[in-house]
């Protein structure tokens, strides 16, 4: 038996409309939003008294999804500063190919995104780079060169 695909990236958040927002000037689409509460909620997290908004994204290109939840009990548990370097064990980053990544970096940064290196070739394939969006989430862009 084999997984038939990969269904979203969960990324928990404090502050739900500034983190849609961002995403969806990166290019993603809004699914929808909700709410999540109740036993099933409970036993899928291993958690006591789940109640959480949650807001669904998608890329264009339908295949990919990103879940953003907003927890209003338990409380958040803060992992430590916002800012932590890419290679701290069990930091993740989400990436996107993009058409222009300094067009999308350009439009990003009123969204709150700052570079968290600078925008690198790799090769004669693509460019590269990493932003800090909201929450502190490493967002990677990916700009493939003709």
């Amino acid at each position: 038996m084999a997984i038939q695909r990969m269904d979203n990236v969960g990324i928990v958040v404090d502050d739900m409309d500034a983190a849609v927002a961002f995403f969806v000037e990166l290019g993603m689409e809004l699914e929808g939003r909700g709410e999540v509460q109740g036993p099933f909620a409970d036993q899928c997290t291993g958690l006591e008294g789940v109640h959480c908004d949650i807001a669904m994204l998608r890329t264009p290109d339908g295949h990919s999804r990103l879940e953003l939840a907003k927890y209003r009990s338990p409380a958040v548990i803060s992992s430590g500063p916002r800012n932590r370097p890419h290679n701290v064990l069990g930091t993740h980053r989400v990436m996107f190919a993009v058409d222009d990544i300094e067009d999308t970096v350009a439009r990003l940064r009123p969204h709150g995104a700052a570079l968290v290196g600078e925008i690198a070739r790799f090769e004669d394939s693509y460019l590269l780079c990493y932003v800090r969006g909201p929450e502190g989430i490493i967002v990677g862009l990916a700009e493939q060169l003709p």
